[in-house]
């Protein structure tokens, strides 16, 4: 599988993000997008994933399933964790799973998922009482309880401490061995040493 990107343009607000920019990236391989605030690295994950529209250039996935689109075999974990604060834990991760696809998710794979990010004993645990790391690693429990060859990550450290941070360098690690491919955006780095980088350049 590759994912690979030629020529893209992205302008949001009346202003040019990025022009001609180019990426590919293959099964079991991970890219660093890195760059100053404003540079684009966001917009770059979520024009991959579908929520942007480029102004130009050409996305494409060979080897993925020709039936769906590219963001529909894509995984988005943004900046806002998207839970439900009245709803458990589980029922967060739940209404999650049949969101992205699996109509009656299996609850032991819900509990699995919540068992590798650590979450398990919190199951039943409404997430408004959660602290950030936690909502953190629930929403990480989504790439987990639904499979989808591509990860596109930003910032996915932010609020973990360092087992967590270990934790989730263990699990894309795991992804990236069984083919799986992983775009982040990230100022530092994720425990992902063979990574490749690309930098875009600050905003004018």
């Amino acid at each position: 599988m590759r994912l690979e990107g030629s020529g893209l343009v992205c302008i949001r607000g009346g202003r040019e993000v990025f022009a001609g920019l180019g990426l590919s990236v293959d099964s079991g391989e991970a890219l660093l997008v890195t760059g100053r605030n404003g540079a684009g690295k966001s917009t770059l994950l979520r024009l991959i994933a579908g929520l942007v529209r480029p102004a130009g250039g050409q996305l494409t996935l060979s080897g993925g399933d020709r039936e769906q689109t590219i963001a529909e075999q894509a995984h988005y974990l943004g900046h806002l964790d998207a839970l439900k604060p009245s709803l458990t834990v589980t029922e967060n991760l739940r209404f999650w799973a049949t969101y992205l696809g699996t109509a009656k998710p299996a609850d032991a794979a819900l509990d699995a998922a919540l068992a590798a990010v650590g979450l398990a004993a919190l199951a039943e645990l409404p997430a408004a009482y959660l602290s950030a790391g936690q909502r953190r690693r629930l929403s990480i429990a989504r790439l987990l309880a639904v499979k989808r060859p591509i990860w596109l990550l930003d910032e996915p450290t932010s609020a973990l401490d360092r087992g967590a941070q270990d934790t989730l360098a263990a699990l894309m690690r795991e992804h990236l061995a069984g083919g799986g491919i992983i775009a982040a955006a990230t100022h530092g780095p994720i425990g992902l040493d063979r990574a490749r980088e690309l930098q875009l350049g600050a905003a004018p």
